[in-house]
């Protein structure tokens, strides 16, 4: 009988440990927004890293085909 009632004790415990109780905390206006505007900027400014690094190497690429496709044209008899 000692055992089931330690299971449930543990258990207990660690119920407690995990869920989170109230903060009773505030953030003002101005500190939210701040915190609004540096999320916003950090999913950007990742965002605009994958772009950065998908096509600028994909408009040279591009580029480079482009003036090959030119050149081409322009050493064959016409």
């Amino acid at each position: 009988m000692q055992t089931p009632m330690r299971l449930v004790a543990l258990q207990l415990a660690i119920l407690g440990l995990v869920l989170p109780g109230p903060a009773q905390a505030y953030i003002g206006p101005g500190a939210g927004l701040g915190a609004i505007a540096v999320a916003v900027a950090l999913i950007l400014g990742l965002l605009l890293l994958v772009v950065g690094l998908v096509w600028y190497p994909l408009k040279r690429l591009l580029k480079n085909r482009k003036a090959a496709a030119g050149s081409r044209k322009t050493d064959e008899p016409g």
